[in-house]
């Protein structure tokens, strides 16, 4: 039996999963061609220049442009020209009102379309492959595969899961692939372009186009939900003394529950997670159903936010004009310069209006923060020189140059003490004993200096 021919891929839109998603199947032996409307951003792909922050793509972007598995372009005609398989991958914006806008989505497909319409009849033997990785409502895929019936196009849904800090080793050990097919010819195209990565035995699930597109919006929710369920439980652990490290211990052993997604701090933000959340919302209020539940998830969310806002208030007064305040970390997640739905913007907004002062850090964000705040803000590279003089620090990002800092020096540098820890990175107890004033998520603040207290078996 001979092997199938090889299928060249074209993946429409060059973003976090763009870009990855080319760079991981053009790692594995298929030839590859990114498009992308942003002629600058094809200038730097081209001379091996991610335009974002993630671990590992770099070395893999540069790798495969110099085997010539991989390559870009500005010319849609040309990407769908030479292409078998379609792979698209375009943002969904959200509505005012929190509905997902897929008009990119719908305009690249009708573009695709439009050209493979035009192509001499009798050029290919097979249809195309238009895979719809973007994150859009159940039904969209159906509703475009009947928009554009008379073309020689088949559509699949192949949503991702991804996470910006790990993407690349995500898309290449994957704990499944969900395919999302209305015939098997596409299912088995599909089976062959992800066999290379499920080595491992992990899945691939082939279910109906709409069924794959709502595992998409049930699998964010989901994990969104763990994390506001988690942080409303540490916020009632503060209220009666207990700490919520050891509640959270105690029921992660629970097989049912575990330790995912399961830590407590001022909320999640990217672009994922706020975004499906709301359009869910209202994909089920358009159906005459309030979903309360999740409604829920956002409200705790957009509460913890403001967390260490309130705290500063409680520690320094309403008004913080003339005092400065640190922050660490303003990516939403460590090991990405992303700052999309960061907590840190919010807390920044709410400092700014306050009057306070604002110094701001992060390993790989200071840039895109800059690009928003301009000179509202001081911006350091160091962490430590952040700090000199400041009346507080805030720590937003779980970064781990964070983790184990100069104390002494850090005291040094202070004016005030004073630690509003947003991620949990250090104990309370130390703290208190290095002369901290230190207040974290779920967990009761012990007073500078404080003697140690003995634990159980000491």
């Amino acid at each position: 039996m001979a092997a199938p021919a090889v299928e060249t891929i074209a993946v429409l839109g060059t973003g976090y999963v763009g870009l990855t998603t080319a760079c991981g199947l053009a790692n594995v032996g298929n030839p590859v061609i990114g498009y992308d409307i942003d002629r600058g951003k094809i200038d730097r792909l081209r001379a091996g220049k991610p335009p974002f922050h993630e671990a590992g793509l770099a070395d893999r972007l540069a790798a495969n442009l110099h085997a010539h598995r991989l390559r870009f372009t500005t010319d849609l005609a040309q990407a769908v020209g030479e292409a078998d398989m379609l792979l698209v991958t375009v943002p969904t914006l959200t509505r005012a009102d929190g509905q997902a806008d897929i008009g990119i989505v719908q305009s690249l497909v009708a573009s695709v379309a439009e050209h493979v319409r035009r192509e001499p009849a009798g050029r290919r033997t097979a249809s195309r492959l238009i895979v719809v990785k973007s994150t859009v409502p159940p039904g969209t895929t159906d509703a475009l595969a009947a928009t554009h019936a008379e073309a020689p196009i088949d559509f699949a849904v192949n949503p991702e899961f991804l996470k910006e800090g790990t993407a690349v080793d995500d898309f290449e050990r994957p704990d499944r692939v969900i395919i999302g097919v209305a015939d098997k010819p596409s299912e088995d195209r599909l089976r062959r372009l992800y066999s290379p990565f499920v080595r491992n035995e992990h899945p691939i699930l082939a279910v109906s186009r709409t069924s794959a597109e709502m595992i998409k919006y049930a699998a964010n929710i989901l994990l969104a939900g763990r994390i506001s369920l988690i942080n409303e439980l540490a916020n009632i652990c503060k209220l009666v003394g207990v700490d919520v490290n050891e509640v959270r211990r105690g029921v992660g052993y629970d097989h049912r529950i575990g330790f995912e997604f399961l830590y407590p701090g001022i909320g999640f933000g990217g672009s994922c997670f706020p975004k499906d959340l709301d359009a869910l919302i209202q994909l089920a209020s358009q159906r005459g159903y309030r979903a309360q539940l999740l409604e829920a998830i956002a409200h705790v969310n957009r509460d913890q936010h403001v967390l260490l806002v309130q705290w500063a208030h409680d520690r320094l007064g309403d008004d913080l004009a003339g005092k400065t305040l640190t922050i660490w970390g303003l990516s939403y997640k460590p090991g990405t310069d992303d700052i999309r739905k960061a907590p840190a913007l919010e807390i920044i907004d709410q400092l700014l209006l306050a009057g306070a002062r604002v110094r701001v850090h992060d390993p790989a964000a200071n840039a895109a923060v800059r690009a928003v705040f301009a000179d509202k803000l001081e911006y350091f590279d160091d962490q430590y020189d952040a700090l000199a003089g400041a009346d507080a620090l805030l720590i937003c990002t779980e970064w781990s140059p964070f983790r184990r800092p100069d104390f002494d020096r850090m005291r040094a540098l202070l004016r005030r003490p004073l630690i509003l820890d947003g991620r949990n990175l250090y104990e309370p107890q130390l703290m208190a004993e290095m002369g901290f004033e230190y207040h974290s998520i779920g967990r009761p603040s012990v007073p500078p200096n404080a003697e140690r207290q003995p634990r159980g078996g000491e």
